[in-house]
C-alpha cells in the first residue's frame, strides 16, 4: 500500500507536533533547575563574603604592623640622636695617654 502525500503529511505533522510537545519544559522542571542554580549562587556568596571578611582582616592587620613600623622608626631616630651625644661626651672626655 503506497502512501500518499496526504497521509504522508499527516504523520509529519504528529511527528513534529509530537516532538516540540516533548520539548516543553514544566514547571516542576523550572522550578528545580533555578533552585540548583540558587543553591550555587548562594554558596559562592557565602565564600565571597568569608574572603571578603578574611581579606579586610588582613588588610587591618597590614595597616597596624605599618603603624607599628613607623611608631618604632621614630623611637630608633630619638634613640640615634642620644647614642650620638652620648658618644660625643665619651670621646670629648677621654684623655690621651701620655
Amino acid at each position: 500500500m503506497p502512501m500518499t502525500r496526504k497521509s504522508l503529511a499527516t504523520v509529519a505533522t504528529v511527528l513534529v507536533g509530537g516532538l516540540s510537545l516533548s520539548a516543553c519544559a514544566t514547571t516542576d522542571y523550572v522550578d528545580e533547575q533555578i533552585a540548583a542554580v540558587n543553591q550555587r549562587i548562594d554558596g559562592v556568596d557565602a565564600r565571597l563574603q568569608q574572603t571578603t571578611t578574611t581579606a579586610n582582616s588582613a588588610a587591618a592587620q597590614a595597616q597596624a604592623a605599618a603603624t607599628d613600623a613607623q611608631n618604632a622608626n621614630r623611637r630608633l631616630d630619638q634613640l640615634t640622636g642620644r647614642v650620638d651625644r652620648l658618644e660625643q661626651q665619651a670621646t670629648a672626655q677621654r684623655r690621651p695617654r701620655n
